[in-house]
């Protein structure tokens, strides 16, 4: 039996198996990525469950023209997995991740970005980590994928290099993100709204940072692997400076950001800068990794001077 439903419609039919079963809701959230939002859920409905659970996928489009709409209905021929369609017009991750949880059922939440996708066992090994560790969630690392060929240059720089850390690791709020994690319904369960939209960028890391300070535990696990598909688009050096100027600014909100981060700022863009131009006889990838700590603590400084250096929601291709 094939299950896509409107937000509207969710409460009609609760996904839990009715023999106690432990049930997921995987959670993306999405804009204006069809093409990649296509290949995420098509590798999400062959997930291996190993017996152990149910899920169900959770689409919040944080467009209001409904982009991601045709490609959620496409699914239906094919898919027997329950998915839930939910719109939040606002243009905010942190709204569109609050919206997604708001539709979410089950014991356990994951989440997973709509330019990754899975490995066939990604939701069984976060399950039996969790379980097997007694934890309130786990994260997985996220590895690089390209469709087409990057400069060398990219390919030889670590940008968008994510953490990779053993099993049982215990998680540092600085390397926790969403895009692939599992937690259980208690991490959530007393908040209506756990993401906090003034964060436009960098509101999973104040999620967790907050949640640990509560005394929730995360780990890693390493086999857990999804991977994050990085296109052309994303190559751009004008797109990877806006990116770093934005992750910067939004520094500036978190608790950390104090005397000691503020002086090390304003001590860095001056040096780097002076240093710069014999970076760049060592290679554009590490002239580039350079020129993004330059963007990073620039966006921090001018943040906490009253000026936002990127002013739309997102940072897009």
């Amino acid at each position: 039996m094939n299950h896509v439903k409107l937000a509207g419609e969710i409460h009609a039919m609760n996904p839990a198996s009715a023999d106690g079963v432990p049930h997921i809701s995987v959670c993306v959230c999405t804009y204006r990525r069809p093409a990649l939002l296509k290949r995420l859920l098509n590798e999400l409905i062959r997930q291996d469950t190993g017996g152990l659970f149910t899920y169900s996928i959770v689409v919040a489009d944080n467009d209001e023209a409904r982009s991601a709409e045709t490609t959620v209905e496409e699914l239906h021929a094919v898919c027997t997995v329950s998915i839930v369609y939910c719109i939040e017009p606002r243009r905010n991750i942190a709204l569109a991740r609050n919206k997604v949880v708001a539709h979410a059922e089950g014991e356990y939440v994951a989440f997973i970005d709509d330019d990754e996708f899975p490995s066939p066992e990604w939701l069984l090994k976060l399950f039996r980590t969790c379980n097997e560790y007694k934890v309130d969630g786990v994260l997985g690392p996220v590895k690089r994928h390209f469709d087409q060929t990057p400069p060398a240059w990219f390919r030889k720089s670590r940008i968008y290099d994510r953490a990779a850390n053993p099993t049982g690791q215990l998680v540092d709020w600085k390397e926790a993100r969403t895009g692939n994690v599992l937690l259980r319904r208690r991490v959530i369960a007393e908040e209506a709204a756990p993401f906090r939209p003034e964060f436009r960028a960098g509101e999973d890391q104040d999620f967790f940072r907050r949640k640990i300070e509560a005394g929730f535990v995360f780990i890693w696990s390493a086999d857990a692997v999804v991977f994050e598909t990085i296109p052309p688009a994303r190559w751009k050096r004008s797109y990877i400076l806006r990116k770093a100027a934005l992750q910067g600014a939004t520094a500036a909100l978190q608790p950390n950001c104090g005397v000691i981060s503020i002086v090390k700022s304003v001590v860095a863009v001056p040096l780097y800068l002076a240093i710069s131009p014999f970076v760049l006889l060592l290679g554009q990838h590490r002239f580039m990794a350079l020129m993004v700590k330059i963007c990073d603590h620039s966006g921090k400084l001018l943040m906490l001077m009253g000026i936002n250096p990127i002013r739309e929601e997102y940072v897009s291709e």
